[in-house]
């Protein structure tokens, strides 16, 4: 595979931005490979500057689930920006997606728009501090939920590929109100809320750990969150920046059947556009300025280029009510037949997927928690990676990212993958 553009555009970018990307996972560093720049996307296929196509399973993280330059995002694109880009006011585009995000997340009875996941998932725990009159709050190792400072403690994704279970820059009286929690242990939470009573604002949880692979919640253990919450008066918060209309149509908490206060969003409902939103309790959502004393602000929050790109993409989703089931069939198929391919070199390998999202360890345990994530074979995850790339499937560089499955990846997409990951195994 030819990179020579790629390796230069790396090198010219690396002259003024940070390691030459503006989010650390994509310098593909921890893979040993240069990161294709890309050039244009379509379906589920995306073509780098070096003319290199690849089967795209990142979908910008999420967001694509319906695939890159989904013509009706377009055409809501093009006819918002037609009537101008940005006010600083209130749009009528921002009153709609909030009635759709009513609608459709269950415990969303009020929503207010920002700009990213890390916006989102800031501002939700202020609420709860805000509206609890505590300052800690619990999360779980391996979880990843924005870079605030607060967040940068036992983080996974990046964090963990880079090396660094925390951050420089994060004062240490912030890091002090951060308690955190081994995944799917109900017992280490129950500790925490006796060792600091009365103190726990808020759990703040991905009901599917997205960000040490693709961990899905034991039986019982968000049903535990819940009931202990209530018991303690904390508020649960359920971050499904990631979870959002990839693992159901009323996302994790419609699937799993666990309401939380409060829901932070983002990707999905931005059609691939900078977005992000939380939402929860309408008692608790009066809070926020200037409805309550809770303050958030942001000049681009509710862009209507955003709305209208996140409007299109639920429209599209929600158009077809077979959509969810076919993509998820897909996703199904993908990971049972890695499985299939992989034992048949005798290599241990579990893919963990559910809805449209999954993980590929090698190993040949399950994986529950971030200790367990850490544990598998990382080295030969990045062999894995590396070849995959070289056939022609995009898979994140990490061992702690998930891989996403969207509705342009058909037979013919999961075919090639399978056969590539075939002579890619014969190597390993």
């Amino acid at each position: 595979m030819d990179q020579s553009r790629s390796k230069e555009l790396l090198a010219r970018a690396a002259r003024v931005i940070p390691g030459g990307v503006n989010s650390p996972v994509r310098a593909f560093g921890a893979a040993h490979v240069a990161p294709p720049f890309i050039r244009k996307g379509e379906g589920a296929w995306m073509e780098d500057e070096d003319g290199n196509r690849f089967i795209d399973y990142i979908g910008s993280w999420g967001p694509m689930v319906l695939g890159h330059a989904y013509p009706p995002v377009l055409a809501a694109i093009r006819e918002a920006a037609a009537l101008g880009t940005s006010f600083g006011a209130p749009t009528v585009s921002e009153i709609e997606l909030a009635e759709k995000l009513v609608e459709l997340v269950p415990s969303v009875e009020m929503v207010r728009m920002v700009n990213s996941g890390t916006e989102a998932t800031m501002s939700a725990v202020r609420v709860a501090r805000g509206a609890t009159g505590r300052d800690k709050f619990i999360k779980f190792i391996g979880c990843y939920h924005g870079h605030g400072d607060a967040f940068l403690i036992e983080a996974g994704s990046g964090l963990a590929t880079h090396g660094a279970p925390s951050s420089p820059g994060v004062p240490v009286a912030t890091a002090q109100d951060t308690l955190t929690a081994p995944y799917n242990d109900l017992d280490s939470v129950e500790e925490l809320f006796a060792q600091n009573e009365g103190e726990i604002a808020a759990i703040i949880v991905e009901p599917v750990a997205g960000n040490m692979g693709c961990v899905l919640p034991n039986d019982g253990y968000l049903e535990g969150l819940r009931e202990i919450c209530t018991r303690e008066g904390a508020l649960l918060i359920f971050d499904e920046v990631m979870t959002g209309f990839r693992v159901g149509p009323q996302c994790a908490q419609g699937r799993f059947g666990v309401t939380p206060d409060l829901t932070t969003l983002g990707k999905v409902i931005g059609g691939g556009l900078p977005v992000g939103a939380y939402g929860g309790r309408k008692d608790l959502m009066e809070q926020v300025s200037p409805a309550g004393p809770i303050y958030q602000a942001g000049t681009l929050s509710g862009n209507p280029l955003a709305m209208a790109a996140g409007l299109a993409m639920l429209d599209g989703l929600f158009e077809d009510p077979e959509i969810f089931g076919r993509i998820e069939d897909a996703a199904n198929t993908l990971a049972r037949g890695l499985e299939k391919v992989a034992a048949s070199h005798d290599i241990p390998l579990r893919v963990q997927n559910v809805g449209s999202m999954g993980c590929i360890y090698f190993s040949d345990r399950p994986v529950e928690n971030f200790a367990d994530a850490a544990a598998t074979d990382t080295d030969r995850f990045y062999r894995f990676h590396a070849s995959m790339l070289e056939r022609g499937i995009y898979l994140a560089p990490s061992p702690y990212e998930a891989f996403f499955v969207g509705a342009g990846h058909g037979p013919a997409e999961v075919e090639k993958t399978l056969a590539a990951a075939g002579a890619t195994f014969a190597e390993l």
